[in-house]
């Protein structure tokens, strides 16, 4: 059994204007952290796109502090990136890893698009070498392998199931 239900997470889902500064800087400081830092890689995160999605926040609480922020993902709505709904910047803490917190990002992720939007087929842009990871989330390669800011990538979709 994974450690991530050990893990005390609490999901909540909001719209760009309504993230608080401290909220902002956290998504955007474990983003960076992870898709700049972590995979060296200078892309443009700010791409203009976070005002018109919604945030998915996995948070665990710390008595007398802010909560610490350690999953997030970019809920995109369909027209935006692809015809279809998205998600997007997927990311857990560095510390989390192994724990089976991506499989619960992941699970909550489609479970909170379906919620908002409708159930719905989703297309995302993975990083090609976690394809497997995607694969056990319905996600199937649509495209063949395609290099964005210097990492190989690859369409992946899931088609609706109800």
């Amino acid at each position: 059994m994974s450690q991530a239900a050990s893990l005390p997470v609490a999901w909540r889902c909001l719209p760009f204007d309504a993230l608080l500064p401290r909220t902002l800087y956290a998504l955007l400081q474990l983003r960076s952290a992870v898709f700049v830092v972590e995979q060296a890689c200078a892309f443009q995160d700010l791409d203009g796109a976070d005002p018109a999605c919604m945030h998915l926040l996995g948070e665990r609480a710390r008595p007398g502090r802010a909560p610490e922020l350690l999953a997030y993902t970019r809920l995109v709505p369909a027209g935006l990136k692809y015809a279809e709904a998205s998600l997007g910047r997927v990311v857990t803490a560095p510390a989390t890893r192994g724990t089976g917190l991506g499989h619960a990002l992941m699970a909550e992720s489609v479970r909170t698009l379906h919620s908002l939007w409708g159930v719905q087929p989703i297309r995302i842009g993975a990083q090609a070498h976690l394809e497997g990871f995607y694969n056990a989330h319905g996600f199937m390669s649509d495209d063949k392998p395609y290099i964005e800011d210097g990492i190989p990538h690859m369409e992946m979709f899931r088609r609706c199931v109800v």
